[in-house]
């Protein structure tokens, strides 16, 4: 029976940690604000805010919201962006994404500063990981690697499969795992001997975005099964990338959809912010 890997309590821990943290910061006088800007009343959006919101409730740090209809212009996004980087007291920004199609989603991810950057996808936060200094990490593969640690599971020298090329999962969770002395490779929709690939990892990241996709054909016996996909079913129940029920038998630990991988971003994000305040910038 394979280790059940438990995002809800591992995030949880976390948070419990960073509320702690905020906790002594705050009596050193040492105390910010998480900005998030929405642009558009996307309802998925809205529930990813909403849970942020709450995590900086939880942890104690203040969090400025700005719901934006979705006729903003890109001009006065950048302005807002403007406005928060000039503004000492807040010490992230988070723009949530998908913008509207008419808002360059690049020119918005540059404009947030650096040192604010708590989703870590700046281009120099990204190339701060690539080389291994401090800087802010994208939050899902942060939380991915904080979820392998904390189930006592072992990165070094082995061979991680990353599935998916994504610059918010694919890319950064191998150069995460490459950083834990893992030996990577990463596949994608183009790869040709995809289940061969996949059935060589000790440790397989699944960030496809097909539901249900990888089986029990694509998993060795004994490995790490890390589900990153999302998905509702035809009877509108949360799955993932993983068709959980024959990869199960097979893995030695596996995370659910939902409880796996989805709480640890908002965790991540919570520690990013921390960080932020404690004054380790990207």
């Amino acid at each position: 029976m394979a280790q059940l890997i438990d995002g809800k309590k591992i995030s949880q821990e976390i948070k419990d940690e960073l509320k702690e943290r905020v906790a002594k910061l705050k009596e050193q006088g040492r105390t910010g604000a998480l900005a998030v800007i929405q642009v558009g009343t996307d309802p998925a959006s809205s529930v990813y805010v909403r849970n942020k919101k709450n995590a900086c409730a939880y942890i104690g740090i203040e969090s400025l919201s700005y719901e934006l209809p979705e006729e903003t212009t890109q001009q006065e996004l950048l302005a807002l962006i403007e406005k928060l980087n000039e503004d000492d007291h807040v010490r992230g920004i988070l723009v949530q994404l998908p913008v509207p199609a008419h808002i360059d989603e690049n020119a918005i991810i540059r404009a947030i500063r650096p040192d604010k950057d708590v989703d870590g996808f700046h281009p120099q936060s990204v190339g701060a990981m690539t080389i291994g200094q401090k800087g802010f990490l994208p939050c899902t593969p942060a939380g991915i690697i904080q979820l392998l640690k904390r189930s006592g599971i072992e990165i070094a020298g082995k061979h991680c499969v990353v599935i998916g090329r994504s610059n918010i999962v694919g890319k950064p969770m191998a150069l995460l795992l490459l950083r834990e002395n893992g030996t990577v490779t990463i596949a994608h929709s183009r790869t040709q001997n995809l289940k061969e690939l996949c059935r060589q990892a000790d440790i397989l990241v699944v960030a496809i975005g097909k539901p249900r996709f990888i089986g029990a054909d694509y998993i060795k016996e004994g490995a790490v099964v890390i589900d990153v996909g999302i998905h509702r079913n035809e009877n509108n129940k949360l799955c993932g990338d993983v068709n959980f029920e024959e990869a199960e038998p097979l893995a030695s630990a596996i995370t659910p959809v939902p409880g796996g991988v989805g709480p640890m971003t908002i965790a991540m994000l919570m520690n990013n912010c921390v960080e932020s305040i404690a004054g380790i910038e990207g």
